[in-house]
């Protein structure tokens, strides 16, 4: 694998681990919303930071309008693993990819964190 220059961050790390950071689960959200705030000069890690934001964000919405189908039987059970599925794979896709230094867009949720890093 090549080393691509993807910049110096005021966090003082490697930008290709901060993005991949940034999708770690359970804690990825927490980790993105401070590495965006701190984070002013690499494009890569906010525009990563922003992403991650905005998926587990709407990962957590769709549980939430879900939670109701939790009283029927089954539908609400695969629902619910369905949307933890996506999001684990989502997870590791974008880790790699962070980690490799590419940029990788998710469908909307990467336009705007284009338009916003």
């Amino acid at each position: 694998m090549e080393n691509k220059d993807l910049g110096t961050t005021s966090i003082g790390m490697q930008p290709n681990l901060a993005a991949l950071l940034c999708y770690v689960p359970y804690v990825g959200i927490i980790i993105a919303i401070v590495f965006f705030i701190l984070e002013k000069e690499n494009k890569f890690v906010r525009f990563y930071a922003m992403q991650s934001i905005i998926l587990f964000a709407t990962l957590f919405v769709l549980h939430a309008l879900l939670f109701p189908l939790a009283l029927v039987p089954y539908i609400g059970f695969i629902a619910g693993y369905a949307i933890f599925a996506i999001g684990v794979i989502l997870s590791i896709v974008l880790m790699v990819k962070a980690y490799q230094g590419e940029y990788f867009k998710l469908p909307i949720a990467g336009d705007i964190a284009e338009k916003n890093s």
